[in-house]
């Protein structure tokens, strides 16, 4: 008997730099919208995964999950937190798959998980400008971090080997931004909806030559949250699914890391935990990359789009910023890519936004977004969250 877990419900706060609200009520609101729109009572929920990176460092914060299942009322349901920098979210949603079906994480009074709570969210506001900058820069090895190189200048050095390596104008990492910042002009929880052009970002100050400010994304507030029910062969799911709109379900999941030290890799732009968690994933899937219909990518930096895009194979080495130039990546492009805004514009708060990935994606792949917003027809929808510079990253593929 096989078994298949779907995403049956999904919620989302939006984006923005000062929530105003606690960080378990961030994540309570996403969950709550995620367990309405799956019509799943919190009784129902078996586990409760948590996923969040900077609480100690910002606020002080312990106990987390704990506290989150209390707040939704998840009595008797297991529950743990998922730490795994940038990439939490997605790492989270990992776990959770992982753990549909398995007797070992079985809660709420069922010897087995059949529904699973995957919540991420992160109040970066909880500390200032300096002190989650330095919590940030920590994210690198520590040798890196003594000699106070911090993950902007690995996007500046990146990027400018990627320009001069490939030839390719400034204008291709100032495209990306304005791509990104364009469809995130609709998304109702972006945080940033207001259009930036090519000139726009060119003109932006400099961070870390030759990324901009409109290259790099912002500090976030946020969470999104999913619900993950199981199938076994013709058995329904619990979920929020219809004839018209069924659950997605995932068609496989797969993480890798790469070398911690960036100065240690032999080559800048390769990141090997994006290329070999991307096989995995088309492997484990059964597809290729020409089949998928929308991604989204981490690009944390301008460049990391480009760059990701070719690791995974979507692109030729040195074609994806002529392919981004050409519309290619635009929503109206073959590949759509970051529709929502990706972390650029929609915002990063790390512990969600692995998680607010596939809530994009679940959306497109459900038809639930207006027609200025949608991807026509998608049937197979690819993530990909990156830890650090490419320490680690983990990648989803969903199907209709």
């Amino acid at each position: 008997m096989t078994t298949e877990v779907r995403v049956g419900g999904v919620g989302m706060t939006p984006f923005e730099s000062d929530s105003g609200r606690s960080l378990v009520d961030l994540a309570a609101a996403a969950a709550e919208e995620a367990l309405a729109d799956a019509a799943v009572d919190p009784a129902a929920v078996d586990a409760l995964h948590f996923g969040n990176a900077l609480a100690e460092a910002l606020d002080d914060s312990a106990g987390l999950a704990n506290a989150l299942a209390a707040a939704l009322g998840l009595d008797g349901a297991s529950a743990d937190r998922i730490e795994n920098t940038s990439a939490t979210g997605a790492s989270a949603f990992h776990r959770g798959v992982e753990g549909i079906g398995s007797r070992a994480a079985g809660g709420a009074g069922s010897d087995r998980t059949d529904v699973a709570l995957v919540v991420g969210a992160e109040k970066m506001s909880a500390g200032d400008t300096r002190s989650v900058t330095e919590a940030i820069s920590r994210l690198v090895h520590r040798r890196e971090y003594a000699q106070g190189i911090t993950l902007p200048s690995f996007g500046g050095l990146a990027a400018g080997a990627y320009l001069d390596r490939h030839d390719a104008p400034r204008e291709a990492l100032a495209a990306v931004a304005a791509k990104n910042h364009g469809n995130a002009v609709d998304n109702p929880v972006a945080q940033f909806r207001k259009p930036v052009d090519v000139e726009d970002a060119l003109d932006s100050p400099i961070v870390a030559a030759p990324l901009r400010l409109y290259d790099c994304c912002p500090m976030s507030d946020g969470a999104a949250a999913v619900v993950l029910t199981r199938t076994d062969g013709g058995e329904p799911a619990t979920d929020r699914g219809t004839e018209a709109a069924p659950a997605p379900r995932v068609a496989g999941i797969a993480s890798a890391t790469g070398t911690h030290a960036v100065a240690e890799r032999p080559d800048p732009l390769s990141i090997d935990s994006v290329r070999t968690a991307g096989e995995r994933v088309f492997d484990r899937a059964g597809i290729r990359p020409d089949d998928v219909d929308v991604a989204c990518i981490h690009d944390a930096f301008t460049v990391l789009e480009l760059i990701e895009l070719e690791e995974l194979g979507f692109y030729e080495p040195g074609t994806a910023w002529e392919a981004t130039l050409d519309g290619d990546t635009a929503l109206d492009g073959d590949l759509p890519v970051n529709p929502g805004g990706g972390l650029k514009a929609r915002g990063h708060p790390l512990g969600a936004t692995g998680l607010s990935q596939i809530v994009e994606l679940v959306w497109q792949l459900r038809g639930d977004l207006p027609a200025d917003r949608r991807v026509d027809g998608a049937e197979t929808g690819f993530a990909i969250n990156v830890a650090g510079f490419g320490n680690n990253s983990v990648c989803t593929v969903l199907r209709a």
